[in-house]
């Protein structure tokens, strides 16, 4: 296991997993989707790409400012909040390309778990 994976295990061990699963929030988060369907598609991808890129803005004012441990933790709870939105997008976009979400996390593990077992996970290239 890397230290990544380390870091990963111990920190949900710290926090609890969510009991919710990823169809549960795809279903629940489609009760809050307001936006003209018309444009479903164009709208949530404009939209995620906002998201990740006020995602992106917070780090980067990380990076420029430095910060204490305590405003970092602030910082993080922020890109927390902003990463709640990105999954909000993931969602309305797998129900726009009816898929499901879950199905969609299953697959993307698959892939990356090949990738790895075939020494593969760097590099770039959607097919390799």
């Amino acid at each position: 296991m890397s230290w990544l994976e380390d870091e990963a295990k111990e920190f949900l061990e710290r926090k609890g997993m969510s009991s919710i699963t990823a169809t549960e929030y795809q279903t629940r988060a489609a009760e809050t989707a307001v936006f003209p369907k018309h444009e479903a598609l164009n709208y949530l991808t404009l939209g995620l790409t906002g998201e990740a890129g006020e995602i992106a803005n917070k780090v980067k004012k990380i990076i420029r400012d430095g910060v204490n441990k305590e405003d970092y933790d602030d910082r993080l709870r922020d890109i927390e909040k902003e990463l709640g939105d990105v999954l909000w997008y993931c969602a309305m976009l797998a129900t726009e390309v009816d898929s499901n979400l879950g199905k969609i996390m299953e697959a993307n593990l698959d892939k990356l778990a090949d990738r790895k077992s075939r020494g593969v996970l760097g590099g770039s290239g959607d097919n390799r």
